[in-house]
């Protein structure tokens, strides 16, 4: 399980503060294992290290260990910017401070991380050396905050900060939403049409479609796989009609034509867009797709680092269908993993994936990001559902986000 629990699903907990403050050291006494440098040396720690594991009772955690934010130089402000990154995609923070030495820099990192509403335990480490000044920790807990003493070095405290990190876990984390189970009745069926092309992993599904059919067999529903080719015969053989029809985005223009319309239809990249990020939105974002004129930029913004192949879906078909809608040329920027850009001013869109291998506290990062920019923004599914002409039927299943197109097309904006 610890391997093969997706990054997506587990909870990241970052461990942030001065260089050579101990934060190695407690990584390791909190996975007990040697997973970070340990040094005298200030600056050991140059990237954010990972180290996934099972963090019972909690389940599957991604500790992300940052180099120290207080670096210096053009290198330590590389480091810097990468360890503010962690920040977008850490569900629970670990303030790691020397327990004689909290100061201007500790409450400015903590003011930030408060700003972001990310829970926060306040590790002071290093008790052995020093303690912490008289009314520390008063004044941290009068801020409704969880303080925890430590020695990293030989363990002490380590265990009170498990039970810490127990407690801080966030709700949204513990009863997370399903990805179909609330549109699937128990003993229903849902069918799933995942094509085989270039961009199908060899031997295996890619990670919506593992997940969605997981999803429906914890809810007790049944579910029915085929290509896009065998759905009409699919659907003629079943004795009553599916729950719903849930198909790759790339697809959607052949499997609405061959669903009958009383029957829902969605892509998986919707409902990973309601699942990791804010489903109405990114309805508000693809219906400004309808307000592109040629020449805009658009960000396109996929989470993976895959090499792109020839007809590559965010590279190559997401843009041609977008170009098609508007009817000249767009300008599209491309990034791939954590990377995404500080300034948005120059985008009049900014067009998501599915995000399965990122966390949805990193997708509400961006979201929130975009909203700061005034930057309309969007996700796979969603814009292609609307560039092709299907994304009131792509909508019908969720009501909030129907009830957004709704009052677009009443105000007639798009």
């Amino acid at each position: 399980m610890t391997q093969t629990a997706p990054k997506g699903l587990r909870l990241h907990i970052g461990i942030f503060g001065r260089r050579n403050v101990g934060k190695s050291s407690l990584l390791n006494a909190l996975t007990r294992q040697s997973v970070s440098i340990v040094s005298d040396v200030a600056g050991t720690t140059t990237d954010p290290v990972e180290k996934p594991m099972e963090l019972l009772p909690i389940g599957p955690v991604l500790f992300i260990d940052t180099a120290g934010i207080d670096d210096v130089g053009a290198l330590g402000d590389q480091r810097v910017e990468r360890t503010r990154r962690s920040i977008d995609r850490t569900d629970v923070a670990l303030l790691v401070g020397e327990a004689g030495a909290w100061g201007p820099f500790e409450e400015s990192l903590l003011a930030e991380l408060q700003q972001r509403k990310t829970p926060a335990i306040v590790v002071l480490n290093k008790c052995d050396i020093a303690r912490p000044a008289g009314d520390l920790r008063t004044r941290l807990a009068e801020r409704k905050l969880t303080v925890v003493e430590t020695v990293a070095a030989d363990g002490t405290g380590v265990g009170d900060l498990r039970e810490a990190l127990i407690r801080t876990v966030p709700d949204e984390y513990l009863n997370a939403p399903p990805i179909l189970g609330d549109l699937v009745p128990p003993g229903e069926m849902a069918v799933l049409v995942v094509p085989i092309d270039k961009e199908a992993p060899k031997g295996r599904l890619i990670l919506p479609q593992v997940q969605s059919i997981r999803d429906l067999l914890d809810n007790d529903s049944f579910c029915m796989v085929v290509k896009e080719r065998e759905l009409r015969e699919a659907l003629d053989r079943l004795k009553r009609p599916p729950a719903i029809v849930v198909t790759d985005s790339q697809a959607f223009l052949k499997v609405a034509a061959d669903t009958p319309p009383d029957v829902p239809l969605t892509s998986f990249s919707i409902l990973f867009a309601r699942l990791k990020g804010d489903l109405t939105t990114f309805t508000q974002g693809a219906l400004t797709i309808g307000r592109l004129r040629p020449g805009d930029r658009v960000l396109m913004a996929e989470a993976c680092s895959h090499h792109p192949i020839v007809d590559d879906i965010g590279r190559v078909k997401i843009p041609r269908w977008l170009t098609q809608y508007v009817g000249g040329k767009l300008e599209f920027t491309h990034v791939q993993g954590h990377d995404f850009p500080d300034d948005l001013g120059d985008y009049k869109l900014v067009v998501h994936c599915g995000a399965c291998v990122q966390n949805r506290r990193e997708v509400l990062s961006r979201i929130e990001h975009c909203r700061q920019a005034g930057v309309p923004v969007t996700n796979y599914g969603m814009a292609i559902a609307f560039s092709l002409g299907i994304f009131e039927r792509a909508l019908r299943p969720f009501p909030a986000a129907l009830e957004v197109l709704r009052t677009d097309e009443r105000n007639g904006t798009h």
